[in-house]
């Protein structure tokens, strides 16, 4: 059994759980093995798992080659208390599982996971900015609609310039945008273009967006310093003096101007210990449980790199701002610590690079329910910051410059067509929801056409126009519309029925017009006596 790519979506840690399991079913080599002078079919070893499981993972494009042995055995303790796996006695459901020569085997069926219900979010339907501010405790989901019955005069006003005509028109000068409305057109497009990113239907399934605060986007996009790091309103959200001291002590190592180091052997190891307990005992990770399925989705994307750093810059865009600036200056120290090749080994039996990645992945990533691969999840998502930390905590330009270029657009001077938009009163639009092919196909023809088709109707009908108009109007519409034009004349013969040809008779030649005027008789030379 080949391993394949789970790709982003709901539920991704529990396929990702699902598939590991028949990986592991379909690769583990079972064979006769011996206990206390009894043989046993069809088992292995617990080292025998550890190295099997290992490997797939490592080969797996969904966990990588940073998997380590420990990871591995804490998966099988998982996998030992899920009834993955059980003892030869036949005994399951304690997480005492060690690397050892104990023999185990496979149930007769391992259980899958179902796939969980989530209560429903609830679409939130974020609006446009109203402009005319309406009164608090006001609805906006119920504005009157005043019917009006258009006439030729009116409707052709309303679509004359999609047919050539330009109307009169005037300036109309809006009101400045809101704070709070700028914090929701950010929420907005930042939460779409993530959405389009990922490849979903919809973001439900991986995200609360009520828990969205679009203050949070705004902050984080505009408040920072000449490094990029985010700097807080409210300073006693920041960090303690003493870890930040200590933090720049490892990540400059061995320069370091706000403290002066001590001569001790074991020093930057303490200093070390002092970061972790620190980032330790935190109730949630910097990324927030509320994100774990969002970050967990990005991590399908891996096999395409820019559409994963995209991906998690938004998502990053979305944190509260202490916790962005923490995890700002966290990774940056991390990366640092782990390609700095003077500063002492933090550790005597582990890569200084894969202890940064099994310090700190919890603190960074980790579920609210106990996911049985978060931790394995959270370490590929680390080792990717550790590497491309640059880019994906910084403010993505692309998306910042279309939001700010929408919102100049919002306020610059509108332009308002008579007759186009006077007699009636319509509610301020709303952002859509995505819907079916089959949807959108049934409401693009009675949506569109129809009002189109009306008034094409009205300019073939009107009586009033000239014929010389009505047949350059005619002319504009087939042009801009010719759809809607074919179906109402679809041959030229439909079309020359609004032009029926007059019958000029020409008058009557009378001969005698066509004779010459009478002349008098003149009598010749042979006529003559």
């Amino acid at each position: 059994m080949e391993p394949r790519l789970v790709g982003p979506g709901p539920y991704r840690a529990t396929r990702l759980w699902n598939e590991t399991i028949e990986l592991f079913r379909a690769g583990m080599p079972l064979r006769k093995h011996r206990w206390h002078f009894k043989s046993y079919e069809r088992c292995f070893k617990a080292s025998e798992a550890v190295n099997c499981l290992q490997a797939l993972l490592g080969s797996n494009q969904n966990f990588g080659p940073e998997v380590t042995r420990s990871q591995t055995v804490k998966l099988l303790k998982k996998f030992l208390k899920n009834h993955v796996i059980e003892d030869i006695k036949g005994r399951w459901g304690k997480e005492d599982f060690q690397d050892d020569g104990h023999l185990y085997r496979f149930p007769p069926s391992s259980p899958l996971k179902p796939y969980p219900k989530k209560p429903s979010c609830g679409k939130e339907v974020i609006k446009f900015p109203d402009w005319n501010e309406p009164e608090a405790g006001t609805s906006q989901d119920h504005i009157p609609v005043k019917l009006v019955a258009m006439n030729y005069e009116s409707r052709f006003n309303r679509h004359s310039i999609a047919i050539g005509e330009v109307p009169a028109c005037k300036l109309v000068f809006c009101k400045e945008l809101t704070q709070t409305s700028i914090e929701e057109i950010w929420k907005s497009m930042s939460l779409s273009r993530l959405q389009k990113v990922l490849g979903l239907d919809s973001l439900d399934e991986v995200l609360d967006t009520k828990l969205v605060i679009s203050k949070h986007i705004v902050q984080n996009a505009y408040n920072v310093n000449k490094q990029g790091i985010v700097t807080l309103e409210d300073k006693s959200k920041d960090l303690p003096y003493w870890v930040l001291s200590a933090m720049k002590c490892l990540a400059n190592w061995p320069s370091c101007s706000d403290l002066k180091q001590p001569t001790y052997s074991g020093f930057e190891r303490d200093v070390f210990k002092t970061i972790v307990d620190y980032f330790g005992q935190m109730k949630e990770p910097l990324l927030t449980f509320n994100f774990f399925d969002v970050f967990a989705s990005v991590l399908g994307l891996m096999q395409k790199h820019s559409k994963a750093i995209e991906a998690l810059q938004i998502s990053c865009l979305m944190l509260p701002p202490e916790n962005r600036k923490r995890l700002q200056l966290l990774v940056r120290m991390m990366s640092r610590i782990s390609f700095n090749k003077d500063l002492p080994p933090l550790s005597e039996s582990v890569r200084t690079r894969t202890l940064m990645v099994r310090a700190f992945s919890r603190c960074i990533l980790c579920s609210k329910d106990e996911v049985d691969l978060d931790e394995l999840l959270a370490a590929k998502l680390v080792v990717f910051l550790m590497d491309n930390y640059q880019e994906i905590l910084s403010v993505p330009s692309a998306l910042k410059s279309s939001i700010e270029a929408h919102v100049a657009h919002l306020q610059r001077v509108q332009i308002k067509y008579a007759g186009a938009d006077t007699d009636t009163t319509f509610p301020p639009p709303s952002f859509c929801h995505q819907i079916t092919r089959e949807e959108f196909e049934y409401q693009r023809a009675p949506g569109s056409q129809e009002p189109l088709a009306a008034l094409l109707e009205e300019i073939a009908i009107n009586k009033e126009t000239s014929v010389r108009d009505k047949k350059k109007q005619l002319k504009q519409f087939q042009k801009s519309y010719p759809e809607v034009y074919r179906v109402r004349f679809p041959t030229p013969e439909t079309e020359a029925v609004l032009f029926p040809e007059k019958n000029k008779q020409k008058p009557s030649v009378l001969m005698w017009a066509l004779k010459k005027p009478f002349q008098p008789f003149h009598r010749t030379r042979s006529f003559q006596m």
